[in-house]
């Protein structure tokens, strides 16, 4: 009797050891795949809702980490580059790395931000008028804008100056646009329509399609770009030389052979460098994010068509994570490898 108690003793030893160690590899396994765990990240972006996609796929991959990622902040560049120099926001993947220069340094650059990596390669901003218009009277720079009769071709008030469709402030585009009046002396000639972009986009669309000329300032990646298509519906203006802001004349501003007169930019990823000094899973995670510019143009076309809630924009981020599972899972691995 004594035996077979012995012997099943034993036997439950065993399996209690096998239990436990069964335990701990499952335990070292989730801690692997779930590195962030327990640690709290704050996202902020911009209010621009069609920039919110390519910030749900960064947190999507945050969260698969392990990370508990809190509902995004919202706020104007500025503010929002004080938010990551200050510790009130942990990262963004929305800052333009030059556009948004004079922000990022004015709020401490380098010594309290990081930037991790670039979202989107290739982005653009530039004036464009209809095609029909730039061919009938062959408008190709702005220059061509000081033209009293051309000025008044795309005049939409009266008043004999051309109307732009401009950029809202606060956005860092309103300030290049400020700067170009001036340095190309076009605001005898110009005016710079400020107020809510899209609103303002709504109506120069509806002038385009009952077959007037337009004038308006856009960026790409954004859905403006599959309504009025360049090339096809409507061309680029060229500036007479590039000029920008405090003087950065160096950056390339040329984009098929023209001056757009604006950076040919990156959308980048922004930490606050003391929460990317202590989370170098987050941070490599987000150095390796990248969409295209036709990507998210196709997602704002999404959004124009209807779809433009958060849970639509939610939804277009896992259609796109699905769509790129493989390269997404090598963005994760790559992180969960620097893990401690």
């Amino acid at each position: 009797m004594q035996i077979e108690f012995k012997q099943l003793t034993r036997k439950a030893l065993q399996l209690t050891a096998a239990s436990l160690f069964t335990l701990s590899l499952g335990g070292a396994a989730h801690a692997a795949s779930q590195p962030g765990e327990g640690v709290s990240v704050t996202p902020i972006f911009p209010s621009i809702a069609e920039e919110r996609f390519r910030g749900e796929i960064a947190m999507a991959g945050l969260k698969e980490l392990g990370y508990d990622v809190e509902e995004p902040k919202e706020t104007e560049y500025a503010a929002l580059m004080l938010a990551l120099s200050y510790g009130d926001a942990d990262f963004s993947v929305h800052p333009w790395e030059v556009l948004h220069d004079s922000f990022y340094q004015k709020a401490g650059g380098d010594e309290t931000m990081v930037q991790a990596g670039s979202i989107i390669p290739g982005v653009l901003q530039g004036y464009l008028i209809d095609k029909k218009t730039a061919d009938a009277y062959d408008i190709r720079s702005v220059e061509d804008l000081k033209k009293p009769e051309i000025a008044k071709l795309f005049d939409t008030n009266g008043d004999g100056k051309a109307d732009l469709t401009g950029c809202n402030p606060g956005w860092g585009c309103e300030l290049v646009i400020n700067h170009h009046m001036k340095a190309y002396g076009l605001e005898d000639y110009v005016n710079n329509n400020q107020g809510s972009y899209f609103a303002l986009m709504a109506d120069t669309i509806a002038r385009y399609q009952a077959g007037q000329p337009v004038l308006y300032f856009t960026w790409v990646p954004q859905w403006i770009a599959g309504v009025l298509v360049e090339g096809k519906d409507v061309e680029w203006l060229e500036v007479p030389y590039t000029s920008l802001p405090g003087g950065n004349e160096g950056v390339n501003t040329m984009h098929e052979g023209k001056n757009l007169g604006f950076a040919i930019d990156r959308v980048m990823a922004v930490m606050n460098r003391e929460f990317a000094e202590e989370n170098p899973v987050a941070k490599t995670f987000l150095s390796q994010v990248q969409i295209t510019t036709a990507d998210e143009s196709a997602q704002n076309l999404k959004m124009q068509n209807g779809e433009k809630s958060v849970k639509d924009i939610k939804r277009h981020a896992q259609e796109w994570i699905a769509a790129h599972r493989t390269t997404f899972d090598g963005w994760l691995e790559q992180a969960r490898s620097v893990a401690n």
